[in-house]
């Protein structure tokens, strides 16, 4: 059985299983906060081996450039486009209007809101070592390019690092394999302990923000990336979602771009054919700073607090909400409840109480289930618009209908059409 099936499976038993034990199926949460730890555990290392190896592995800078401008530009018009798509959705639905809440009704103890500037700021690491040690993705990201560049102007020098980072990301992508084979009893236990402690019922309070939200990522990935893939890269719709399906079961039971971005370096390289140099440049850089879900929920989440507060947003405030927005998304870290933390940079921008996170953050976990699914996708359209557009794409395998799975057993082809 593949094991997108077997991942599957553990998702909806865990679910069940969760509903029936009710609260007792805490005592779940260990095995997969286990789970989630190996991934976790992988995340950086493999970050900083197939970033660098991706940048030294395009010697062409004019190329790298080229490919950089590309990835960046696509990833902040996507972002856009999805806040703009929320802020829409939410005007028409209206999710907070009736609750009526006062400043103070709500307690809730927060941090000191980031800056933006301060963000930007803190992109460079004065201690790459320790950015390695303290798990900042980010840091890592411009650490890895410069590496990977003072690699290529080395020349014959740089090439025995080459080598050894080469060799640390296959390592990488083998402990991979090892941890993937407990994807199943993972999700299975996260599963079991998000239905257990939320139960269906934590729906109904916030329904129409839910529903919202799961509308909204369902247009964006309609229109958005469907529309990027067919009528821009010129490629069929239905072999990527199929080729993607391993990112997709671990993204919706992880709710962590970080944690998924081995299934999804593998998807887009071996049932995708994007050439590995440009997955290896794109997709660490995408788990990081392409968060079209989140976008979509600071979006809502903003209309609906405003709403709750009968506080009335003029076409200014929404613009502004646009740019925080957009600008936030990059640094917002991908793991669970990292939207939460940068919907404060949001609310404040505009002058909403930041007290109001504590209505959605209830039902975050809920609404990153398929936000993660559409970051990931995300982070996928854009490697195989790229990679096509540079000439690295093998439209033949992409069209194959032939996937492999972290078993590595091709899945049977299947006649499609899009």
């Amino acid at each position: 059985m593949k094991l997108w099936k077997k991942m599957l499976i553990g998702l909806t038993f865990g679910t069940l299983i969760g509903i029936l034990l009710g609260p007792k199926a805490a005592y779940l949460k260990p095995f997969g906060t286990v789970f989630l730890g190996l991934l976790n555990m992988l995340v950086v290392l493999l970050v900083f081996s197939s970033m660098t190896v991706g940048v030294t592995s395009i010697n062409d800078i004019r190329k790298l450039g080229r490919v950089g401008f590309k990835t960046l530009l696509l990833y902040m018009v996507t972002t856009m486009i999805a806040i703009v798509f929320a802020l829409i959705a939410a005007k028409l639905v209206n999710p907070g209007l009736g609750i009526g809440l006062n400043h103070g009704a709500v307690d809730l103890t927060i941090g000191e809101t980031p800056e933006l500037i301060s963000m930007f700021m803190n992109l460079v690491p004065s201690n790459p070592i320790g950015s390695l040690a303290n798990g900042n993705i980010l840091q890592v990201i411009v650490f890895s390019i410069f590496l990977g560049l003072g690699i290529n102007f080395a020349g014959e020098k740089g090439k025995p690092v080459a080598r050894v980072l080469e060799s640390l990301s296959e390592v990488m992508f083998s402990m991979t394999g090892m941890v993937m084979n407990l994807a199943p009893y993972g999700i299975f236990a996260i599963m079991a302990w998000v239905a257990g402690t939320f139960g269906v019922g934590i729906l109904f309070p916030l329904l129409k923000l839910v529903l919202a939200h799961y509308v909204v990522c369902t247009i964006h990935l309609i229109l958005v990336y469907g529309g990027i893939l067919l009528f821009v890269a010129k490629v069929r719709i239905t072999p990527f979602f199929k080729g993607m399906t391993d990112a997709i079961t671990l993204a919706a039971s992880t709710t962590s771009s970080s944690a998924s971005l081995p299934a999804t370096l593998h998807c887009v390289e071996e049932n995708l054919g994007v050439s590995k140099n440009i997955a290896s440049f794109i997709l660490p850089l995408g788990s990081t700073i392409n968060m079209n879900g989140t976008a979509i929920f600071q979006g809502i989440a903003a209309v609906f607090i405003s709403q709750a507060y009968g506080i009335d947003l003029g076409w200014q405030s929404l613009l502004v909400i646009v740019v925080t927005a957009t600008l936030s998304a990059v640094g917002c870290a991908g793991i669970p409840g990292g939207g939460i933390v940068t919907l404060s940079i949001v609310l404040g921008s505009v002058g909403l109480p930041l007290e109001g996170i504590a209505i959605v953050a209830g039902i975050d976990r809920l609404r990153d289930i398929i936000g993660t699914v559409v970051n990931v996708l995300g982070d996928g359209v854009v490697a195989v618009f790229v990679a096509k557009s540079e000439g690295e794409f093998d439209e033949e395998q992409y069209n194959s209908g032939v996937y492999i799975s972290y078993d590595h057993k091709p899945a049977v082809p299947q006649e499609s059409q899009s």
